[in-house]
């Protein structure tokens, strides 16, 4: 019992380094524009310099970690991560960040494709949905802590971010091989190539099921993350916070996601599948609405909790399926669940991309605008979920 809590920890670290290269230097944003002299638009394209590659990348990641092992990668991807963090830190100017942050995002996949396929290579049913979601809900922690901890780093200095990320990594790393078993044993190791690579995505991108269970988690958490990647503007400029006060937003909307994750964990094996889902996508709706409609009724000028606590409430529905939806995807290709994850980490964060670089730039000039691409997220996100509602009656 106590070497399986063990080895979940150690995956939600894996996982965890994600949020923690995005939001660790939110805070920074306006320090780092003075500093590089840079255009504080420049410096909020970073996210998408580390976005872009991090998607891209996890369509190999997996499908490596299936051909070389799962330890492998891990050490691959972070060590890697590891020396971009340490570029970015001592970055003379923004063009060399968007360099180095692309770097990070090539690498820093590793951990969490690699960290999700191996939850279903060591566990079963609803045992399965029990530690993912208790991973999600150790994970869920890093968006609370990454910008409270940016803002102190900031008290030094912003490149003592950069060093914390890279620390970060490198523990994580040494856990990794230290306390992780190999889940992919030669034996069972399917060849790396571009024509097997090509093939098996071939398969999964004609797989309705698949791609609508995997585009609605990402659609599910780019509805939340829209307020992630615009909260420089959406804390200081609407709701005249200052940078360390970004805890006001990350603190609730996480406790928000760690109750959802408490939620899928405790009702593993109780409630259906189904059940769960179908409660779940219920409040994200009503939620995501209300929150127009208040946003509507203050006229972008709401108080600071009257438009926080919307999205930490939206995240309880938010975390409770995603747990269901990924292991549901995953279950389409036991033998190749490495790739399985990839193919899931790049169409969550093609959404979470595109919101970065088109969706966020166009609606972050006032909260009104952001509650409505939350609400419009969540109802594409439902109308998918409809059309595969028999696969969780008849399971």
């Amino acid at each position: 019992m106590q070497h399986s809590v063990l080895l979940v920890y150690v995956l939600a670290a894996l996982a965890a380094l994600a949020p923690f290269a995005i939001d660790t230097y939110l805070p920074a944003f306006h320090v780092m524009a003075d500093s590089l002299q840079a255009d504080p638009l420049a410096i909020q394209q970073s996210l998408t310099f580390y976005l872009l590659p991090y998607a891209v990348m996890t369509l190999c990641h997996g499908a490596v970690s299936d051909a070389v092992g799962r330890i492998t990668t891990i050490k691959w991807g972070l060590g890697i991560f590891v020396l971009a963090s340490i570029g970015c830190a001592f970055a003379p100017n923004v063009e060399t960040l968007w360099l180095f942050r692309a770097l990070q995002g090539m690498s820093g996949g590793a951990g969490n494709t690699v960290a999700r396929a191996m939850v279903r290579d060591l566990f079963d049913g609803p045992q399965a949905q029990r530690v993912m979601a208790t991973m999600q809900m150790l994970f869920g922690i890093a968006p609370a802590i990454a910008p409270i901890l940016g803002g102190v780093l900031l008290g030094i200095h912003w490149q003592a971010i950069f060093i914390f990320l890279a620390l970060y990594a490198a523990l994580s790393l040494w856990a990794a091989v230290r306390y992780l078993p190999e889940t992919v044993p030669a034996a069972q190791r399917v060849r790396f190539s571009v024509q097997n690579i090509t093939q098996t995505y071939g398969k999964m991108l004609g797989n309705r099921q698949f791609l609508i269970l995997t585009a609605c988690v990402g659609l599910n958490f780019s509805a939340f993350f829209i307020y992630v990647l615009a909260s420089p503007v959406f804390l200081v400029e609407h709701l005249h916070l200052s940078s360390q006060q970004f805890g006001f937003l990350f603190v609730p909307t996480v406790a928000g996601m760690m109750t959802g994750s408490w939620l899928a964990r405790h009702t593993a094996g109780k409630l259906s599948p189904a059940t769960t889902i179908r409660w779940a996508f219920a409040w994200m709706v009503l939620v995501a609405s209300i929150n127009v409609v208040i946003q509507a009724i203050y006229a972008g000028e709401p108080l600071w909790w009257m438009a926080i606590l919307p999205i930490a409430l939206f995240n309880v529905g938010m975390a409770t399926v995603v747990p269901i939806l990924s292991i549901a995807a995953l279950d389409f290709y036991p033998k190749s669940r490495g790739t399985a994850a990839s193919a899931q980490a790049f169409i969550q964060m093609v959404c979470s991309t595109l919101s970065s670089a088109v969706v966020v730039p166009l609606v972050w000039h006032s909260t009104l605008s952001m509650s409505k691409a939350m609400l419009g997220m969540t109802l594409v996100s439902a109308l998918l979920m409809l059309m595969i509602h028999r696969r969780f009656k008849s399971a």
